[in-house]
């Protein structure tokens, strides 16, 4: 599409965080299927416009199955089993010069038009990420973390805390209130998705 790179953040990879258990789903999340694709490659090419390149963050498992066409980037064996801190350590790991931009597969409602309002914000030294004013928390995987985090979460790893909420709370990172708050409705159980899939855009949705 005419004018997409127009759009890019540079020094900015974009990275979608699938490689969980999705234990309260009961089924891979980033398999689910909202907009006739599965989601982590509806993320995908939702990112594509906006950051140099984009990575889908996996464990081994997962990245037996990957459909070819995508970039992918597996779970360091340093960083094993510490949720989406694993994808944001294996990233600097791997691109240490580069800021990135996580999101994960959570959220079906999310748009590009709410990436790009986002990524106007993101520049400096500070990471930004959503907020949830009604539940006053910040969404650590609808974030931008630039390359200069790296040191402070080698730190948090190091002291054995991997919570990236209070790694966002202690940097004072820069709170985005987006207008369409429905992008940050996270779909995590079967009982979520029953309740939201008739609101959906796309038609075919499923969790395969």
């Amino acid at each position: 599409m005419a004018g997409q790179k127009d759009h890019i953040l540079p020094g900015t990879y974009g990275l979608i965080a699938c490689g969980g258990q999705s234990s309260r789903m009961g089924s891979d999340k980033s398999l689910i299927s909202y907009y006739n694709k599965p989601q982590r490659y509806h993320v995908y090419e939702m990112l594509q416009p906006f950051c140099e390149k984009v990575f889908i963050s996996c464990n081994a498992k997962q990245s037996a199955g990957m459909e070819k066409g995508y970039e992918l980037i597996t779970d360091h064996p340093s960083y094993p089993g510490i949720g989406p801190m694993s994808a944001l350590l294996t990233a600097f790991t791997s691109f240490p010069k580069k800021n990135i931009l996580l999101v994960g597969c959570d959220y079906p409602f999310l748009t590009g038009a709410s990436i790009l309002s986002f990524l106007n914000c993101c520049k400096g030294d500070l990471p930004v990420s959503f907020y949830n004013e009604q539940e006053h928390i910040y969404e650590p995987i609808l974030a931008w973390y630039p390359c200069n985090c790296f040191t402070s979460l080698e730190k948090m790893f190091t002291a054995k805390q991997y919570s990236l909420q209070e790694f966002l709370k202690s940097s004072n990172a820069v709170k985005f209130y987006p207008l369409d708050k429905s992008g940050m409705i996270s779909i995590d159980t079967r009982e979520d998705f029953a309740m939201v899939s008739a609101q959906l855009v796309g038609p075919g949705h499923d969790f395969f």
